[in-house]
């Protein structure tokens, strides 16, 4: 037996606990793994509070972000002992999750957790932070160097934003932070914001073009945001976008596109291949400084997910959250 946060749906209606399974209720999967620590996303809190239909199949155990370590393997890749982190692949909506004890997963969905790391701090990490690697490799992919002009970071409190700070401080970009939490700065200019702004300065509707400002940009953000970004890039500039916490819509036009030669890089976290998802926790373990982990993350047991994810969706905590599932 072991336990795991469960949602369930029906003529009842929605409830969202803690419950105790039992191993054969688990999918089916070639690695069955221990959970050691999992954690809290933004689409995770769409899914415990019932927001937004992130869940495809009912009952479902929460959680799109584990590791740990194997406990079983049928599959050629993995033996047990080995160490693991899981991002995505469908865990937590249409397969059972990782805020559980126990998980019965893919190998192919695995990857090698680094030796960088401990379980708890590739959770510090979570999607979230591995979103952030993913936007930050695109727009180098796109040529951006450091010292090429201020880098706008949308959301910058929420766990893509913090992660995207300091990483592309630590790269050498000069990072302008965008947040609707004044009280914050600090925090931010900590983890290497050269400059912080208020986010009421990119949520409304704004003018097609508006004064170049932006080398690039990371928008976990969406809607007017990212439309608002998009116009302030300079010329050549790139847009990596990986989120909707404003909304899901682009009030935009085509002028930054053909007039400015401006990219917009889609950024999915969910099924990119394992290439990219091995190269970007290589990176993390090469260019995040751990210790702002610490800075970043705050701990909770399993017990309370729920309550921190409601928390979450009401904008009231800020960097991620790691859940202790022991």
């Amino acid at each position: 037996m072991f336990k795991a946060l469960l949602l369930e749906k029906d003529e009842a209606g929605f409830r969202a606990g803690i419950r105790e399974l039992d191993e054969v209720a688990l999918p089916a999967g070639d690695v069955l793994v221990e959970v050691a620590h999992s954690t809290l996303n933004y689409k995770d809190g769409l899914a415990i509070t019932n927001r937004s239909p992130v869940v495809r199949q009912w009952p479902m155990v929460a959680g799109i972000d584990g590791a740990g370590r194997v406990l079983e393997s049928s599959h050629p890749q993995w033996k047990a002992g080995d160490a693991f982190v899981l991002n995505g692949w469908g865990v937590g909506e249409t397969h059972w999750g990782c805020l559980a004890g126990k998980a019965r997963l893919k190998g192919d969905w695995l990857v090698p957790l680094p030796a960088a790391f401990t379980t708890r701090q590739a959770m510090a990490i979570g999607t979230a932070g591995y979103t952030a690697m993913l936007c930050v490799m695109a727009l180098e992919r796109h040529g951006l160097k450091p010292g090429e002009g201020e880098v706008l970071v949308t959301g910058a409190t929420g766990g893509v934003g913090s992660v995207a700070t300091t990483l592309l401080a630590r790269l050498g970009h000069r990072v302008v932070a965008a947040t609707g939490k004044a009280a914050e700065a600090d925090y931010l200019k900590a983890l290497g914001a050269a400059a912080v702004i208020d986010r009421a300065e990119l949520a409304a509707a704004g003018k097609p073009l508006q004064k170049e400002r932006w080398a690039a940009v990371v928008d976990a953000v969406g809607s007017h945001t990212l439309a608002n970004a998009l116009a302030q890039t300079r010329y050549g500039g790139v847009v990596a976008a990986c989120g909707l916490a404003q909304g899901a819509e682009l009030p935009a036009t085509v002028m930054p596109f053909i007039l400015r030669g401006v990219t917009l890089a889609g950024i999915d976290s969910v099924y990119a291949p394992q290439p990219l998802r091995r190269e970007a926790w290589q990176r993390l373990a090469r260019d995040l400084d751990a210790k702002q982990l610490e800075a970043i993350a705050v701990e909770v047991p399993l017990a309370q997910a729920a309550e921190r994810a409601a928390e979450l969706m009401a904008g009231r905590l800020r960097g991620r959250v790691v859940v202790a599932i022991g």
